[in-house]
C-alpha cells in the first residue's frame, strides 16, 4: 500500500499554558495599550524589548505591529525617501519590496544563487546603485555575512536586515540581525514565535531608534521604552518624525515573553526535523539539496530543495503527486503566483530587467513548511514520500526522452 501523510502543515502548535495565563491576566486588566499602565507598573511591551534586547544583544528594540511594519519603519529611519533606490533579493516574499514600495522606494534586484542567498558577485556589480540594502534571509538562509557587510561597508551602503526567517539563527555566532545597521523580524504564527501578527526591530543607533519609536506612535512618551536611546536623543527628531501608529500591544507581548524564553530549545526542534527530512532526500535522482555553510547556525523552520533544469510541466506533476499522498510543496517558478509564491516578476509595481541566472533558480526552487506538530517520524516519511515521486517522474522523462 502507498504512504500517505494525513497531518497538516500549517498547523502549529497550542500557545504555551505560560503565555494563556499572561494573556489572560493583562486582558482582566484591560490594560492592552502599551502606555496604559498603573504606578510603577511596567508595559509588557516594554519588558519584552527589554528581553529581546537581551536575547539578540543589540543596545535598542522596538516591539511593533507587524515584520512588515518593522521593515518599513526601519527604512523611514535611516532615511529612505520617495523615489530613492534600494537594493534587496530578487528571492524573497512580497512582503519585502511591498515595504521598499510603501514608502515611494524603488527595488532594485539582487540575484539568487544555488544556495538561496544573496548573490555577492551580482551585489558587487550594483551595490552603488543605492544607499541601502534591504536584505532578506530567505526561508532562513544566511549568506557570507562577512563578506556582505566588506561589500557594503565599502560602498557606503546601510543593510538593513529582514531576519523574519531567522529569528535565533546566527553567522559565525553572531546572532542574525545585529550585522545590519538595523535588524526585523516577525512573530506571525508561522515564524518562530507566534503572537498571530507582530514584529521586532533592533539596532544600537539612537537616532535609528529615536526616529523608529516616534513613528511607531509613541506620541511623545518616548521614554516609557526602556530599550529606548536616552531621552536627548528624541529632541533632535521628535517634532519632524511622523506618528505612523504600528505599536505592538501588550497583550501579543504577554504571549511572546514565554515563548522567548524557550526559542532556543524550539530551534533545535526544527532543525532535528529540518535532518530527518534532508537524510531522506538524500541521492534523490534529479533534486539538488541546499548546502549549509558551516558558519551558519540556522534554524530550519522549512525546507527547501531544487528540481533545477527541470519542465514545468514535470515539476507540476512532482506537486500534485506528492499532494495526492498528502505533502503540500509549495513552487516558486510557476508563471502565476500562489499563496505566497511571488517572484520578483510578480511585482508589477516596480522595474524588473530580466535575471535569467536567478530566473533559473526560481523555477526550480520547491518549499515546504515544517511545524513543530509534526514529529520526527512524520519527517521521515514525508521525506519518503517526496523522494518515491520526485523519482518517479525522474524515471518517467528518462524513459521518455
Amino acid at each position: 500500500m502507498t504512504d500517505k501523510f494525513t497531518g497538516s502543515f500549517t498547523q502549529q502548535e497550542p500557545i504555551p499554558e505560560e503565555a494563556i495565563d499572561a494573556a489572560v491576566r493583562i486582558m482582566q486588566t484591560g490594560r492592552l495599550h502599551r502606555y496604559n499602565t498603573v504606578g510603577d507598573e511596567i508595559a509588557e511591551a516594554a519588558l519584552l524589548e527589554e528581553e529581546f534586547a537581551k536575547f539578540v544583544g543589540s543596545k535598542y528594540c522596538l516591539a511593533v505591529a507587524s515584520g512588515g511594519y518593522a521593515i518599513t519603519t526601519a527604512l523611514r529611519a535611516v532615511g529612505v525617501e520617495p523615489g530613492d533606490p534600494v537594493l534587496t533579493n530578487a528571492f524573497t516574499l512580497a512582503p519585502v519590496p511591498g515595504a521598499i514600495a510603501s514608502v515611494g522606494a524603488k527595488p532594485i534586484y539582487v540575484g539568487v544563487t544555488e544556495g538561496l542567498v544573496i548573490d555577492l558577485n551580482d551585489l558587487r556589480t550594483k551595490v552603488k546603485q543605492a544607499k541601502v540594502l534591504l536584505l532578506s534571509h530567505m526561508r532562513g538562509h544566511i549568506c557570507d555575512m562577512d563578506e556582505l557587510m566588506r561589500i557594503c561597508g565599502a560602498a557606503g551602503v546601510i543593510v538593513i536586515e529582514d531576519c523574519a526567517h531567522t529569528m535565533g539563527a546566527t553567522w559565525h555566532t553572531i546572532p542574525s540581525g545585529r550585522f545590519g545597521h538595523v535588524g526585523c523580524y516577525s512573530t506571525q504564527t508561522y515564524k518562530h514565535m507566534n503572537s498571530g501578527e507582530g514584529g521586532l526591530l533592533v539596532t544600537d543607533d539612537d537616532e535609528i531608534m529615536a526616529r523608529s519609536v516616534m513613528l511607531s506612535g509613541s506620541y511623545m512618551m518616548f521614554e516609557r521604552h526602556r530599550a529606548g536611546p536616552p531621552a536627548a536623543t528624541y529632541k533632535r527628531i521628535k517634532y519632524e518624525t511622523p506618528n505612523i501608529s504600528g505599536r505592538m500591544d501588550n497583550l501579543r507581548a504577554a504571549i511572546l515573553r514565554p515563548q522567548l524564553s524557550r526559542l532556543s530549545e524550539q530551534c533545535g526542534k526544527w532543525n532535528a526535523r529540518y535532518r530527518v527530512v534532508e537524510a531522506g532526500l538524500r541521492d534523490t535522482p534529479g533534486m539538488t539539496l541546499i548546502d549549509r555553510p558551516e558558519e551558519e547556525g540556522f534554524v530550519a523552520s522549512s525546507f527547501q530543495f531544487l528540481l533545477l533544469d527541470w519542465a514545468p510541466s514535470q515539476i507540476k506533476d512532482v506537486v500534485a503527486r506528492c499532494a495526492a499522498r498528502g505533502v503540500e510543496l509549495k513552487w516558486f517558478g510557476a508563471d502565476e503566483p500562489v499563496g505566497f509564491t511571488s517572484k520578483y516578476d510578480s511585482w508589477q509595481y516596480a522595474e524588473h530587467p530580466p535575471m535569467p541566472a536567478t530566473d533559473r533558480i526560481l523555477a526550480g526552487i520547491m518549499d515546504m513548511r515544517l511545524p513543530l506538530t509534526f514529529t520526527l517520524e512524520d519527517c521521515d516519511l514525508i521525506a519518503r514520500i517526496i523522494k518515491s515521486e520526485v523519482s518517479a517522474v525522474w524515471q518517467q522523462e528518462a524513459a521518455n526522452p
